[in-house]
């Protein structure tokens, strides 16, 4: 009795060890980096380590154009309030004539170009 006993317990560990061979080689095989899931898992890992430098570099250029913006907004609105009072003080000023002419005869000359070329239309309208 002891002995079947003993060839039933060494069948079930060959049996036992046969399928823990298989297994293993199966592992193996799932985690090989070149064909399997460890491949896989280690282009992932490598695509998230690249994503996230990219996103703290992002953040860093956006943090930064912010600070520009905020400055180039603060200039932009002192800029428009100069402006509105510029806008506001040109309605106090009174309305003046236009300013004489340093050489009077070439005022009289432009008169008189004029003149002439408004008495020709009239001849010809005639």
């Amino acid at each position: 009795m002891t002995l079947i006993a003993d060839i039933l317990l060494v069948a079930g560990a060959l049996g036992a060890a046969f399928y823990c061979m298989i297994l293993s080689r199966r592992l193996n095989r799932f985690n090989d980096l070149e064909n399997g899931v460890g491949g896989a898992v280690a282009v992932l890992a490598v695509q998230v380590d690249d994503m996230t430098k990219t996103l703290e570099q992002a953040r860093a250029a956006a943090g930064n154009s912010t600070e520009s913006l905020e400055a180039l907004t603060g200039k932009a609105e002192d800029v428009a309030k100069r402006l509105e009072l510029l806008m506001a003080s040109m309605h106090d000023l009174p309305e003046s004539e236009p300013a004489p002419s340093e050489n009077p005869a070439k005022d009289d000359m432009q008169e008189a170009l004029f003149l002439r070329h408004r008495d020709r239309m009239v001849e010809a309208a005639e």
